[in-house]
Order: structure tokens, then sequence, then C-alpha cells
């Protein structure tokens, strides 16, 4: 493994990712994956699945034990989702463990773009999801992705375009090579 990745909703954080596995010829592991393989394997659809995650977060302990696992496997060189900077922190993985930020505002306004809706509410959607996954996180494990404790890069992102993060974190990754 290379780098993590991680970042609230419409930070760029998939963006980023592909731009990666393209320059470099890398495969990559997204925690939303593991959530739908996981979703498959019980015969459950998505929205259903969600369900049983919210009101069960012995299945969130369970996801998050997976990704942990394909993580130390080792079969992608980046690992994308919320919490992959803090289990390769604390896994001891050596890698790049980036964060990108970006303000509220803007990220608001890249998920406007993606799905069409109201900047107002974006702004109250990513809040929202930002608040229960939050206290979902603190609840299970006392910490909250946007702590910078487990991160070797904070990437401020919020001026800047896909094509800048994407060099930004080359040079980073190889300046770790």
């Amino acid at each position: 493994m290379k780098i993590t990745v991680s970042g609230h909703p419409g930070s760029g954080t998939s963006t980023l990712v592909k731009g990666l596995m393209s320059h470099f010829n890398w495969k990559s592991l997204n925690g939303g994956d593991v959530f739908r393989q996981e979703a498959a394997r019980r015969g459950m659809g998505l929205q259903e699945f969600g369900e049983l995650c919210k009101s069960d977060l012995d299945v969130d302990r369970e996801l998050d034990r997976l990704l942990k696992q394909q993580m130390l496997e080792g079969s992608a060189q980046i690992v994308e989702s919320r919490l992959a900077g803090w289990w390769a922190y604390h896994l001891e993985i050596p890698c790049v463990r980036l964060w990108i930020e970006v303000d509220e505002k803007e990220r608001a306004r890249r998920v406007v773009s993606r799905e069409n809706i109201s900047i107002e509410k974006a702004l109250e959607d990513n809040k929202i999801r930002s608040e229960i996954d939050g206290e979902r996180f603190m609840e299970l494990y006392q910490i909250l992705p946007e702590q910078r404790e487990p991160y070797t890069t904070v990437l401020d992102a919020t001026h800047l375009g896909a094509d800048e993060v994407l060099a930004e974190t080359i040079k980073i990754l190889e300046g770790n090579s």
C-alpha cells in the first residue's frame, strides 16, 4: 500500500483516486466497495443494508474489520475511505496518509455539479451526513475522520482543481518513494 485517501463527502477523494490509478497504473480499494460486497454477501440491497448499519453498530465494526483485513493483505496501492488513514495509522502500515481538506461551501458546490441539486440542499445534506458519521465514529472508536493525528499530509484543496490536486499528490508520493 502506498497511500490512503480520506476526506469529507465532496472533497474529491474519488476523483483523486481515479487519477492516481491512471497515472501509476495502481489498484485501489474503496471502503464503499467493501460495503457493497458485504451487502451482496448478505443478499441485501444497499438501502436495506445501510439501514442495518445504522441500527446495528456491530455491522459497522465488521465492515471496518473487513477493510482493515484487506488493507493488511496489501492487494491495492491506494485505499480510499473516511477512516482509511486512521486504520493505516493504528495498523502501523507505512504509507502516505492523505486527508483532503475542502471548505463546506466548495464541497457543496462539487456535490451540486455531481448530483444536480441546489446548493442549499447540498450544504444541508453534507452537514447532516458529516454529523451523523461523526457521532457514529465517536461512539464506535472515539475518533473523528478529520482529526489530524493519523495523517502524514493534509492537502487544502478548496481552491485547487482536480488536476492540481493530482499533481500535488504525485509530488508527495514521489517525495516519499
